[in-house]
């Protein structure tokens, strides 16, 4: 009994059931929201093909978890050591027994829906690995395309209902930014086992004090995101956007005052909070 209740808390570290369940439920409410707001609830909520799309997004991201914590092992356990215990309740053999179960499962469903599907995630799926693996220890490119690949599954409804905008770019843009920034954070806070670990982060290359220069420019940019954002006729998610012009300087503000792990974990969570209210947000788009 104890076993299987330890597998099961592993397999939800592991895979971060509580994003994928926000990314998948995010999917549904552009869809509602942004992408169909002229079709019924109703009849997004039965289309079968949005849900398969969110359905094989939610499976190629678990897998995408799974990948990437079997390629942190030694790096989880400096950096985060409850977090490495938790994620490893499940063997690592195992653990890639599930990821390329679940691979397999989404190349099935995409095939016999379309090729395009199939191309779409199997890019996805092949990104993921790849970042995990190789790019996330080159600094040049691992924020870029770590946020990228959080985004990437957005497309797939997006291309599914045909909507593109440049009131959608902007959104995109404002959330690959917060993204950017929560990736950033994160590298200041896994200083110590990046470095023992050699990945090529910016603050492994360029130090602390640059890379919070670094940040404040993508601040700077994500406020006049926010600023743009208002001029769209959205509704009450305008509240939010305007929220986040101060929320943005406050945080850029501690941002610069906090300097040890501890305070850097709490700004990466204050980015996550931010993100997650956004989410529900888009229910207020009319």
């Amino acid at each position: 009994m104890y076993r299987l209740y330890y597998q099961i808390l592993g397999f939800v570290s592991t895979t971060r059931l509580f994003n994928v369940i926000v990314l998948c439920l995010t999917q549904y409410l552009i869809s509602i929201y942004i992408l169909a707001p002229e079709r019924s609830l109703t009849s997004l909520i039965l289309d079968f093909n949005l849900f398969i799309i969110v359905l094989v997004t939610a499976i190629s991201t678990l897998s995408g978890y799974i990948i990437n914590n079997f390629y942190d092992f030694e790096k989880d356990r400096i950096n985060r050591p409850k977090m490495f215990f938790l994620g490893n309740l499940i063997s690592v053999i195992n653990q890639l027994k599930i990821y390329f179960l679940f691979n397999l499962i989404v190349m099935i469903i995409s095939i016999s829906i379309s090729y395009k599907v199939f191309v779409f995630y199997s890019f996805y799926i092949f990104i993921i690995w790849l970042y995990s693996y190789k790019i996330k220890r080159f600094y040049w490119a691992s924020n870029f395309i770590s946020s990228a690949i959080v985004i990437y599954p957005f497309f797939g409804v997006i291309l599914y209902f045909g909507t593109f905008s440049f009131k959608v770019i902007l959104m995109a843009l404002f959330l690959f930014n917060l993204l950017f920034l929560r990736d950033l954070v994160k590298d200041l806070q896994n200083f110590n086992g990046d470095w023992i670990q050699e990945y090529k982060t910016i603050p492994i290359i360029y130090g602390v004090f640059k890379t919070k220069i670094v940040a404040s420019f993508f601040s700077l940019f994500t406020f006049i995101l926010s600023i743009n954002l208002l001029n769209f006729n959205l509704g009450n998610i305008y509240f939010y956007y305007l929220l986040s012009i101060f929320f943005i300087l406050i945080w850029t503000v501690y941002l610069w005052i906090y300097r040890d792990q501890k305070n850097y974990l709490w700004l990466r969570n204050f980015i996550k909070v931010w993100i997650l209210i956004g989410v529900f947000s888009i229910t207020l788009i009319t």
